[in-house]
């Protein structure tokens, strides 16, 4: 059986909600939302290792059309951000427009139909318009570790967490970045951990604080309160772009910062250094922590300054050549990120898949719209990740201008087929914001740079405000024999 509807949203985490959201707004109600799993949530799903938590402020980390008065600390954790967009899910009515459990197998543009091909298991569906809202951080990276199959205990990725395997013995943890900050103090709560650091992170004071009952009533008899303390939180994160991206006075405070909340917590000076970055602060994520570095530093967690690198049967053997024993293992290996797993499956016209498309790293228009891919928009996606304030923030103006693109298709007629001219200049523009910034020549390796080229595909290399104005200024001369409309 085959269903058709205008537009079809595939993931059902922020991205996915944010685009239902829009359309719902746009008194657009002819849509699908499909997800493969069987609850929506997306990387707050997934991901329920200990400790899991949000390093963006609470009340910046959620829809501005829905605000949440009863947030409980600064930083939520994954639990409470779950819970969050199920009842966001709840509240915008969208059961008779879910389908969980439903993956996209594929998706081809249909030339003569001018429409999107669905492929599910339950059944085909025809959609004018596409939304890819699968996430970034969604297919875990596994590393190949030689004699990783020979381990005989229990191994797994943080964001497949094994719930029922023993933690009370010796636990490796690979990885520092910052699953592992998060969950490696809580693993040594109750077993021996060994962390396998290949680089150490710049960490800066979490500072977290909880609210009280008073907070979280003032908050919901007080909107205007909880609006004033969202733009000081987005003001706040606006001004931390400077440290992120190279600004010199900015980083250097920022690095002394990270610098001394390190000297005050691990006062042994040899282990310090091993936890000390040879990069430029921001080249990496920056992680926020106050419990990992007291942790190693009381010998809680038993830091190795080197990456895993062969595993015989219970024996780890680092690439320092030193040696450990494990019952089990934990990798916090990240995720594929610059080479995202939909792209595979979506093809556009002539039958090209987005992976071919984007076969020297992830390009776009307005991170949002692809040449090649009518009718299409990917939420989160090129060059849409921040690295200094909140990733839903960006989502929001996406899906906002998603829905103007619609609005002007369906008012002008024709189909949406971006010109390859203004990918091509978007491109630039990325690459020329980002020629100086320590994300390409901090003198690190970092999930936001696509090693096939060498360009920065994840993140967007400038302020919200300056995302927003960006989109702002595209009048529909982006797409091929469309005239303005603004």
């Amino acid at each position: 059986m085959t269903a058709q509807v205008d537009v079809a949203i595939v993931g059902a985490g922020f991205a996915g909600l944010a685009m239902a959201i829009a359309l719902r707004r746009a008194g657009r109600d002819d849509f699908v939302l499909l997800e493969r799993a069987a609850s929506v949530g997306g990387t707050w799903r997934d991901n329920s290792y200990p400790g899991v938590a949000c390093d963006v402020p609470a009340h910046l980390y959620g829809f501005a059309t829905h605000p949440n008065p009863d947030w409980s600390g600064l930083y939520a954790g994954g639990d409470e951000i779950r819970s969050y967009l199920e009842r966001v899910a709840e509240a915008e009515q969208l059961g008779d427009r879910l389908r969980l459990g439903t993956p996209m197998t594929s998706a081809r543009w249909d030339d003569e139909g001018d429409l999107w091909v669905i492929d599910t298991p339950g059944g085909g569906i025809r959609a004018r318009t596409l939304v890819l809202a699968c996430g970034r951080l969604t297919e875990p990276r596994i590393p190949e570790i030689p004699g990783l199959e020979t381990f005989p205990g229990p191994i797994f990725h943080s964001a497949r967490w094994d719930h029922t395997a023993d933690l009370t013995g010796r636990i490796a943890v690979v990885g520092s970045g910052a699953s592992a900050v998060q969950l490696a103090p809580e693993l040594a709560r109750t077993g021996a951990v060994t962390l396998f650091q290949r680089t150490p992170a710049w960490i800066v004071p979490r500072d977290a604080h909880p609210y009280t009952d008073e907070d979280r009533e003032r908050f919901a008899t007080h909107p205007g309160e909880l609006a004033r303390l969202r733009a000081e939180l987005y003001a706040e994160g606006e001004a931390r772009f400077a440290s992120r991206s190279g600004d010199a006075t900015a980083s250097a405070a920022a690095e002394a910062t990270a610098r001394a909340h390190l000297a005050a917590q691990v006062p042994d000076l040899a282990l310090r250094a091993l936890l000390t970055p040879d990069y430029a602060f921001g080249c990496k994520r920056v992680l926020l922590s106050d419990e990992f570095y007291p942790a190693v530093a009381a010998g809680e967690i038993a830091l190795v300054p080197s990456a895993l690198a062969a595993v015989h049967g219970s024996t780890l053997v680092a690439a320092d050549g030193s040696r450990h024993e494990a019952d089990a293992i934990v990798l916090a290996t990240g995720f594929a990120t610059t080479r995202q797993p939909y792209a595979d499956l979506v093809h556009g016209e002539g039958g090209e898949t987005l992976a071919v498309h984007w076969f020297e790293g992830m390009t776009s228009f307005g991170s949002t719209v692809v040449s090649g891919f009518p009718n299409l928009f990917i939420l989160d996606g090129p060059n849409a990740a921040l690295g200094h304030s909140s990733s839903v923030l960006m989502i929001e103006e996406q899906a906002a201008y998603a829905v103007r693109c619609l609005v002007a298709r369906d008012r002008a007629g024709g189909v949406l087929r971006l010109d390859p001219a203004a990918e091509a200049a978007y491109t630039d523009e990325i690459a020329q914001a980002a020629a100086s910034t320590p994300w390409l020549v901090g003198g690190c390796r970092n999930w936001y740079v696509d090693e096939r080229s060498g360009r920065l595909t994840l993140l967007w290399p400038g302020t919200v405000d300056a995302f927003r104005a960006r989109l702002a200024r595209a009048d529909g001369t982006e797409f091929a024999h469309v005239r303005a409309w603004t």
